[in-house]
Order: C-alpha cells, then structure tokens, then sequence
C-alpha cells in the first residue's frame, strides 16, 4: 500500500505511529540541517520533516524535490513542540519525522500555484486537472457529491424510482436550440441532445411509474453566462396523480433536507408564494432576491399630475426608494444611468428629499402640494434618493430590475449568509412572438393551464395563466416545473396556439400525442439545476467553479481543445459536406 491513510486523516490518536503517506508536495521549506514539506492529498495536509543529522540521504533527496512531485514518505508521527502549532488546520498540532523517502513522479513547474485564487479564469480552465487539485475545487465538488448522495436517499425513501433515459432523442425544437447529432446508419438524419428528458419522463407516466427521478445531463445549444452551460445536469422529477400542492410539499422537504445536511442550514417549514404578476411588480424579476428590500413602487399617478411631461406618454411608471441617498453624487447617477440604457430604458430620473421637499433631477417639476403627498404615501424619509423610469411596462419592470440588484451591490445590502427560497407561480401560458407573429410557450408546450382558464383558450389565450411554478432562491431559478397536459384535447389546442397545424405535432410530439390517447393519468413534475444548486450552497457565483470540466462562455473546452474539426473520412461516413463561407 502506498499510504496507510490520508494526509489529513492523521491526528494525535496517531502520536508515535509509524505510518505510510502519499500525496503531491504543496510546498517546501529549508532550514539548512530541517527541511518542511508539506505534503497533500484529497483529504488535507500534513507536515514532514527531513532531518539532516537523522539521515542524510533522505535529506538530500527532499532538497531536490520541488511543487507538485508526487512522493511517499514513511515516517513517525510526533506533536508539534509548542509554538509551532499552525491551529487553522486539523493536522497543525502534530508533524511526522521522514524515516524513508521515494519519489514516485517528478512535475514540471505549474503555470501557477495551485491554491492561488487570483489567477485568471482562462488559465485555470486551460490546466483544469492543475485547478481541480485546489483545496476550493475539491471542496466544490465533494460538496457536488454530497448533494447528490442526499437527493438520492431521499428521493429512495419517498419511494421515487431513478429510471435513465435516452441521450439520443428526436430533435424537438420548441424553446432553445438542440444540438444534433448526424446518423451514419440512417443517412441525412439525425439525433438530438436532450434539453431535458420532459417527454420521456411523461412517457414514464404514462407507462405507471408514479414517482420518477433522474440525475440527467441536459443540453441546450443557447448563449451561455456566468450561471449557465451549454451542457448541464437536472435532478429531474416526475409524479402521477398530484396536483400542485403535493408538488411543493414534497420538493420544500427535499430541499429543506439538503441544506440542512450538506450544510447546516435550516430553511423555513413552508416556502412563501408569489406569482409571476406580483414578483414582476413588487421585484422586477420571475427570480426575486428577498435577501434585501428595495420593492418597485407605482408612481405614474404622480407623475401625471406632475409638469414633467416627458413621462406623460409613457404606459408604466416605477421607482425605487434608495436609503441615504445623499452620497449619490451626479457621476454615480450617470453610471446607473448607463447601465440601465443596457435594458433599453430611454433614462433614469431621479430626486433626493432634502429637509422635506425634494432637490435635484426633476423635482422642479413637483409642486409643493405634490411633493408632500407624494412623502406621506410613499414614506421616504429625508437623506433619501427616489430613482425613477417611465417607458413600457416591460422595460419599466426588466430595467428596475436590474438596478435593484445592481443598487443592493453597491450598498452591500446583499447577506451571503441568507437563503430565502419562494415559490413563483402562475406563469402566464404563452408570450408573442412579433418577429414570428405567433404565440410561444412561456415554460414549454405540455404546461397545462389553470382549470378555470382552459375556456381562455378559445377566446383569450394571452390572458390564461398556466399551472407551472418556478422555486426560486437569492435571484436563482433553483428549480422549475408544471402540471402537464394530461388531456390529448387541451394539448391539440395548446399545439395549435402555438401554430403547430395536427399534421406538424404529430411530425414533432406524435409518439406524446398518441401515448396521451393511452389512458394518461393527471401528472406533473419540477427539475432542480443540479449546478446551479451547488452553486448556491458553495458561495459562489459562477456555475464553472462547481463542474469538473466546464466549458467557457463560448461553449468551448480550453484544456482538450473541443470544438475541434474532424477528418474528411468521418465526415464523408456521415454524408455531411462542409459549407465554405463567403
């Protein structure tokens, strides 16, 4: 055996033992006749100390050795004297005297030094397999096997079946765009990634297994940022005859047991709900961040009374109360101003109040009876600034969004120690698409309406409101699903809305439609992502810090060089020609 046991493992029990290690050299330190090694592998640290007067050999030995040389080192374990405890780690009260040395592999010098943090992204990414052995990514990604053991049990004890689906699917493209992969067997066709298992996983409804789950790899070829990637995994569920209630109770239990075991922390007994309609008003956001106050306020009931008239026409008109305000000088208010241009607000217009009445940006065009009303009901308090945007109601509610969290920033009113889940409800069932003159599905096209709005469906269908819900936490979407379609008549309807003529939605879903003609009971599921999860309970905000091997914001792997082109041969096998371009 190359080690009797970890690195970190070793402890005072082990005092006078004689024991066996193996691991990377983290760093050294020569004090002439006493060499310091640090020694690391996958469980922590431990000091080893090369003592010339005890043996030479190995002393000289360890002087050559540098960062990163994998070695094995026998030697007694001993307590540190004292004052040089190191208390910051489990292994700092004791240090084991080298007895025999081997060096098992030498190492090139690093690009860097594998625990220093501030080194840029992109070399990271390059040398992955250096990053990984950093003490953040293992934590990260013990953390990613934690969770993942946790979800497992206690799906199992609720009785949910993990069942597999395919990788290789119909290319079904309604929402993001598939990847496809050509056959070589079935000459000009061709397979899809999944996006999600959603129409397998209602298969398996169909087919009588009431409670599904699956730890699935999801692909979606769509523009990627800080908490996305082109390829990504879902706890994805599914369970018959539920409705929503059931739903919830079931997913706040998984997650309140998730948080509480893998990291301690208690979440309510019951998440709090939204919907969709009130989290855009109150937040700006499907998403909303709790963890700070800052709620959107109506104010077009006063600026219409006002001589400010460049919000006349405007259709919505909100604002956010900023607490002392007095600091925002006009540079900072041009930089916000900047920066919500980016969601296409035409401006941002404010005014503090200063010893009661307001001063500065358009408060001249308040009066004085105005300005005292509009301070009793809004109760903003003197030192205070009063942001304002008036445009579409959309770009009224998508740019104040933005700066609200942009604002909660630069105030520091975000605590990282706070979680606070919610549930986002009744979304509504279709968006219009101008550019394609159609309707869309806002969650996908097997979302089934509310009840009392299914009549909507023939009369208004941009007013009927949908049965999905979304589980959200500190501005994550941590979660989302919906009652599915169980009634092949609702779904013909929702097809067509979508402008999917019978003939099109057989060519797309008709393994579905028909399955659903098979006695399909109600259903309805959810899928965490999987990532973005572990994101959150590692504390950080980049979804790339808890996958082993992540792509870049280009979709592009910088350590094995993928995409890449292939030979002529595989091509020519495949039937595929490449089109030069212009």
């Amino acid at each position: 055996m190359y080690k009797d046991k970890g690195c970190g493992k070793v402890n005072l029990e082990n005092v006078d033992q004689i024991i066996n290690l193996a691991g990377w050299v983290d760093s050294w330190r020569d004090h002439g006749s006493l060499l310091f090694l640090d020694l690391r592998d996958s469980t922590g640290t431990i000091q080893i100390v090369f003592d010339k007067s005890v043996n030479s050999t190995n002393h000289e030995l360890a002087s050559s050795i540098r960062n990163e040389w994998v070695i094995q080192v026998e030697g007694i374990v001993k307590k540190r004297i004292e004052g040089a405890e190191n208390p910051n780690i489990p292994t700092g009260f004791i240090e084991v005297n080298a007895t025999k040395l081997i060096v098992l592999n030498s190492s090139k010098t690093p690009p860097f030094e594998i625990n220093n943090e501030s080194v840029d992204e992109t070399t990271r990414l390059k040398y992955r397999y250096l990053d990984l052995r950093s003490n953040k990514m293992q934590k990260n990604l013990k953390l990613r096997h934690e969770l993942i053991l946790e979800i497992c049990n206690y799906l199992n004890n609720k009785d949910f079946v993990h069942i597999e689906t395919p990788i290789l699917i119909k290319s079904t493209p309604e929402g993001a765009r598939d990847y496809i992969v050509p056959s070589r067997v079935h000459p000009g066709e061709y397979y899809a990634l999944p996006q999600s298992p959603q129409q397998m996983k209602q298969m398996l409804m169909v087919s009588g297994f009431e409670k599904y789950f699956q730890i699935a790899k999801c692909f979606r070829d769509e523009d990627l940022r800080a908490d996305r990637q082109p390829e990504f995994t879902q706890i994805d569920i599914e369970m018959s005859f539920i409705d929503e209630e059931d739903i919830f109770s079931y997913m706040e239990g998984l997650t309140r047991h998730i948080f509480e075991t893998v990291s301690k922390i208690n979440l309510p007994d019951s998440f709090p709900r939204i919907t969709y309609q009130e989290a855009m008003e109150i937040y700006g956001s499907d998403k909303p961040d709790l963890r700070y106050g800052l709620k959107l306020i109506d104010l077009k009931h006063y600026t219409d009374v006002s001589d400010f008239k460049a919000f006349s026409t405007a259709e919505r008109v909100k604002g956010i109360i900023v607490k002392d305000g007095g600091k925002y000088s006009r540079k900072m208010i041009d930089e916000l101003t900047d920066f919500i241009k980016k969601y296409k607000a035409k401006g941002l217009a404010w005014m503090k109040l200063k010893d009661s009445s307001f001063d500065g940006g358009i408060s001249k065009f308040f009066s004085v009876e105005l300005q005292e009303k509009m301070q009793n009901e809004l109760e903003i308090e003197n030192g205070d600034i009063l942001f304002m945007v008036g445009d579409e109601s959309k770009i009224v509610l998508d740019a104040l969004g933005h700066l609200r969290i942009e604002i909660a920033k630069r105030e520091d009113l975000i605590n990282k120690d706070k979680y606070c889940p919610i549930w986002v409800t009744e979304f509504p069932m279709f968006e219009y698409d101008d550019e394609n003159e159609r309707y869309v599905a806002m969650h996908h096209p097997f979302t089934a309406p509310r009840i009392e709005d299914i009549n909507l469906l023939d009369t208004e269908p941009s007013q009927a409101l949908s049965r999905g819900y979304d589980l959200t936490m500190n501005g994550y979407e941590i979660a989302g699903g919906s009652i599915r379609i169980h009634s092949t008549e609702v779904q013909e309807k929702v097809f067509s809305l979508l402008g999917l003529s019978k003939k099109e939605a057989v060519d797309k879903f008709g393994f579905l439609v028909e399955a659903l003609t098979y006695g399909a009971p109600p259903h309805g599921g959810i899928a965490f992502g999987f990532d973005r999860l572990v994101m959150l309970l590692a504390g950080t905000e980049n979804i790339r810090d808890v996958i082993a091997f992540p792509k870049t914001t280009s979709a592009a792997s910088l350590m094995d060089e993928s995409p890449s082109s292939v030979s002529n041969f595989q091509l020519n096998e495949l039937g595929i020609t490449i089109k030069e371009n212009n």
